[in-house]
């Protein structure tokens, strides 16, 4: 009995200890797995906060351009005082309508001569901002960008101006409260730095023009100048490489950093792994104990079947019985990832929409430039007409302002229709709508290069939601537009094959093809050879097109790229 005791316990012994080793290697292994994991996730959130920052911005820059030919705008600068009341009314309602902090302008002495906020304490009008660097380049250049702390409300905020015609400036300042608030609930520290490190948007509101890394006495001087502070703040924290650390706070945070835009901002997200994946080790290392246990026992009760048969069978249920709520709990969270998926997807979907608009914005300006000044030079001839009686005369020329105007709304509601939120939809549509959609949007753009169109029946009807179709032909036709650049003979082609059941939407051109390094990844998020491209628009294009039931590819081509985008054809 005791050599049987002794036996016992020397088997028991080495079981803890073998369970030991296992549950630590099989530990250590999750710990980096769980790490790796969770370090991708955070670098893909911190992409996709820059371009949600990024679509945010794009949203308002077509403000400026719109009010620098506006008639009230233009008037305003050559009268003075006598209209700007009216003009103040007017830039308070577009203010509320579109989100913007402020809209105020400039007149032709560098003083405010209407604003948005003219009721308010601190008004803009009569302020003198020639100064700024963002009026003194809109004069010089046209257009201007700068992010500064205001000189009347003292709170930093995103400056977007425009020249008019007429020597005056268009500035749209935009604040970015909300983002930070939502950054500060989604989790973690996130914040924005400039190509000197400084911080310029955080959801840390105190962390604010800190710097991030020493800079010179002359770069931080230049700095402060610009931004309009005072003094540039010390680092609020300590950064190793990778690893952050703030002062007298655990644990050690974890901070990526997103490539920098056009304008040199690079968006960090910072957060705390350890505390994250340590309940992943302990649960990790845990059931590789209860494992390497329970396989222990099994091969002991091989030896003593009819006497731990009983036992055996109730730790059998447990197992199964927690292997089962495990099962469901990870279903619901597969399920509940998934459906934040989508979500996800329809929001990069609508961003990629916005940033192409934001590119087209010259083509949206000269498409309706040109009969917004016909319709000037019609009214004008008009009232001489009119003054003369010849009444026949004046109906021909209101005739011409009808059909000029039913241009512009044309222009208008079909670029409201591509910039809305798709309702998800999908149904029979006719093929010839979408691809007459996609030429009017890049109308402009197009003109520059030798463009062909088939002749597309009016019967000819796909399976599709007409505003995902169209945002896949324009990312097709821009990437196009964008490859030909500098080309003597810039050539893009549309091309259609119609079978019995399929429709097949070829867009060719004549560039120089793409990289063969990234051919086999072309799909892949974040994968691009141009380089301010995000690697987004052909991975959310084939993401429509999957939905939608058909495919999108990169057929060979002996010379420039062929894209082919297939659809169920509607019989």
């Amino acid at each position: 009995m005791r050599s049987i005791k002794g036996t016992t316990l020397v088997w028991a012994l080495a079981a803890l200890l073998l369970s030991g080793a296992i549950a630590l290697l099989v530990g250590g292994i999750a710990e980096r797995r769980a790490r790796a994991d969770l370090v991708a996730g955070m670098t893909a959130d911190a992409r996709l906060r820059q371009v949600l920052l990024a679509s945010e911005i794009a949203r308002f820059r077509l403000l400026p351009l719109a009010l620098s030919d506006d008639r009230d705008v233009v008037g305003a600068i050559r009268s003075g005082s006598a209209v700007a009341r009216d003009l103040d009314i007017k830039l308070a309602a577009l203010a509320q309508t579109t989100g913007a902090s402020v809209i105020y302008v400039i007149g032709r002495d560098g003083r405010a001569i209407a604003a948005s906020n003219w009721q308010d304490a601190q008004s803009f009008v009569g302020m003198d901002y020639s100064f700024r660097r963002y009026y003194r380049e809109a004069m010089g250049k046209g257009s201007a960008t700068q992010f500064a702390l205001g000189t009347v409300s003292h709170r930093p905020g995103l400056y977007l101006s425009r020249r008019t015609a007429d020597g005056g400036v268009v500035v749209v300042k935009l604040e970015f409260d909300r983002i930070e608030r939502e950054w500060c609930a989604a989790g973690g520290i996130t914040f924005v730095t400039d190509r000197s490190g400084v911080i310029l948007i955080s959801s840390r509101p105190e962390w604010r023009f800190a710097i991030t890394r020493p800079i010179g006495a002359v770069q931080a001087a230049a700095v402060r100048a610009d931004t309009g502070v005072d003094a540039l703040k010390r680092p609020p924290f300590a950064l190793d490489g990778e690893t952050m650390r703030l002062p007298g706070q655990r644990p050690v945070l974890h901070d990526v950093v997103t490539d920098a835009d056009e304008g040199g901002w690079r968006v960090h997200l910072a957060m705390a792994i350890q505390p994250t994946i340590s309940g992943v080790v302990r649960g990790s290392a845990l059931a590789a104990a209860l494992v390497t246990l329970a396989s222990i026992a099994l091969a002991w009760g091989v030896r003593e079947r009819s006497r731990r048969r009983a036992l055996r069978t109730s730790e059998l249920e447990a197992a199964v019985a927690d292997r089962t709520r495990e099962l469901r709990t990870e279903i619901e969270e597969r399920i509940a990832a998934e459906t934040r998926a989508a979500e996800l997807r329809e929001g990069l979907r609508q961003a990629n929409r916005l940033a192409a608009l934001g590119q087209i914005t010259a083509s949206v300006a000269h498409e309706t430039a040109q009969p917004v000044a016909a319709i000037r030079n019609y009214v004008a001839t008009a009232r001489q007409l009119l003054a003369r009686g010849e009444a026949r005369a004046v109906d021909d020329n209101l005739g011409a302002i009808a059909r000029l105007t039913d241009r512009i709304g044309l222009v208008t509601a079909e670029l409201r229709g591509f910039a809305r939120k798709g309702s998800g939809t999908i149904g029979p549509i006719p093929l010839t709508e979408v691809v007459d959609g996609a030429r009017l949007i890049l109308k402009e753009r197009l003109s520059e290069v030798d463009f062909t169109v088939p002749d597309i029946p009016p019967d000819l009807i796909v399976v599709a939601g007409r505003v995902r179709l169209e945002q896949v032909l324009v990312n097709l036709l821009q990437n196009a537009i964008e490859a030909l650049t500098g080309r003597p003979d810039p050539r893009i082609a549309i091309e259609l094959d119609v079978q019995d059941q399929m429709v097949s939407l070829i867009v060719a051109d004549n560039g120089p093809g793409i990289d063969p390094g990234v051919t086999e990844r072309m799909f892949t998020p974040f994968v691009t050879s141009r380089p301010n491209g995000l690697g987004l628009g052909l991975v959310i294009a084939q993401d429509i097109m999957t939905d939608l039931g058909g495919t999108l590819r990169l057929l060979p081509a002996t010379s420039g790229a062929r894209f082919e985008a297939t659809l169920r054809r509607v019989r």
